[in-house]
């Protein structure tokens, strides 16, 4: 490890998440020498009860990092080793209307997944793109780490039109990872998955424990146990693999649109009311620690996630499952979109591991999507209003030209105030 101090800048330092964070700062980071956290927020109130509560943890585990709070984004940025960015553009209401205005139409409603997905990334894409601008202008040297959703959209958005090098993480891959090690009563470490796909567009199709291939025990273990009771056994069974949480969206559309339509609150008004809770929680002068509350809030793993990658970018080589640029990875992709694969960390470099062909199973899924991302960000960055209803379209959720259109007309009125490239 660098004898060099670290300066971490952490964007949407008002998040809910913001202590779990901390606490892997606090915990797994004691090997790195973090010298400050910046946290910065456009929520003076939110970013000012999250601050003291990172000072409180910090001094109840006795460690030197100063935590230092801001609405000031180039105070925050300037001199910053790792930035990592955890926005949300219109907050939580905003998401809500991400999950209510695709429902209203027949599609499903989610946060990152569909017409919901989309409306996060128009909203999103443009801040993302000043936030690089100003990473690049005060802090050239960092390494910006994005959690901010739909990440992979992001990702993709910042390789394309910034001079920040991003790297998109998910804690959808460490979930899994040991979700399987438990199946098997096996340590983490002791497993390999060859993970394949986009983000939230993913597969396990290869386990390995100890250099042995085992995906047909795991595939079996799972089933048994409960782990994908979503799915149906057979389709695991046919698919060979193991498809990550949202392929529920795409394997149970019907029975997942009947849900969501029979639901009283969407899952963004659950998160609304979880966070105010956990906010009055985290204003406690005398909570130090994450509050056990805030494992409801999603995320498992999220800070093993980050400080794993840190530590690997500032010398622990080895793999990890990231967003990057695909750079011929996998060949039935263009090489400059993002793809979430294990990836090769050496000497702060990473560089995505060759995959295998995709199986004509899943190739067409993940063509589809990659096209839905890519007219997508074309969309954000040019205030383009045809590739917007084109992305929407090419959904495979989406079931129509029409559809489509009042859809986009939906979002347009509803988001107007925070898509400014569309006016």
């Amino acid at each position: 490890m660098p004898a060099r101090s670290l300066k971490v800048c952490v964007i949407g330092g008002g998040s809910t998440y913001t202590p779990e964070l901390i606490d892997g700062l606090i915990d797994l980071g004691r090997s790195l020498p973090i010298e400050e956290v910046a946290l910065m927020d456009v929520d003076a109130g939110r970013l000012e009860t999250l601050g003291a509560l990172a000072r409180r943890m910090v001094a109840a585990a006795h460690r030197e990092i100063a935590v230092r709070t801001t609405c000031d984004r180039l105070d925050a940025l300037r001199d910053a080793d790792y930035v990592v960015t955890q926005i949300r553009v219109g907050g939580t209401k905003a998401r809500i209307q991400d999950e209510r205005i695709p429902l209203r139409h027949g599609v499903i409603g989610q946060e990152t997944t569909g017409p919901g997905g989309f409306a996060n990334a128009l909203r999103t894409i443009p801040v993302m793109l000043d936030i690089a601008a100003d990473t690049a202008r005060v802090a050239p040297r960092a390494r910006l780490i994005n959690f901010t959703n739909p990440s992979g959209s992001v990702t993709e958005a910042l390789a394309k039109h910034s001079e920040v090098e991003p790297i998109g993480l998910c804690n959808g891959p460490i979930g899994a990872r040991r979700a399987i090690a438990e199946l098997l009563d096996a340590d983490p470490e002791r497993i390999f998955m060859d993970w394949v796909g986009l983000n939230h567009l993913s597969w396990v199709r290869g386990v390995t424990l100890d250099g042995r291939e085992i995906i047909g025990d795991v595939i079996e273990r799972a089933i048994s146990s409960g782990l994908v009771s979503q799915f149906s056994p057979a389709l695991l069974r046919g698919l060979e693999m193991l498809p990550s949480y949202y392929l529920d969206y795409y394997y149970n559309t019907n029975r997942v649109l009947s849900e969501q339509r029979a639901a009283e609150r969407t899952r963004g008004e659950e998160v609304l009311e979880m966070e105010r809770r956990l906010l009055d929680s985290y204003a406690d002068p005398a909570l130090a620690t994450k509050p056990a509350e805030l494992g409801k809030r999603g995320g498992a793993y999220y800070s093993t996630a980050a400080v794993s990658l840190i530590r690997a970018l500032e010398g622990e080589d080895g793999i990890h499952i990231v967003n990057v640029p695909n750079r011929g990875a996998m060949a039935e992709l263009p090489g400059n979109v993002a793809v979430e694969v294990p990836c090769s960390i050496e000497s702060g470099t990473v560089r995505p591991l060759p995959c295998s062909p995709l199986p004509a199973t899943i190739r067409g899924l993940v063509q589809s999507v990659k096209s839905y991302e890519e007219l997508t960000i074309q969309a954000s960055v040019e205030g383009d209003e045809d590739a917007a209803v084109l992305a929407l379209l090419a959904h495979p959720l989406v079931p129509g030209f029409d559809v489509a259109e009042k859809i986009w007309e939906d979002i347009k009125r509803i988001h107007a105030r925070y898509l400014p490239q569309f006016v």
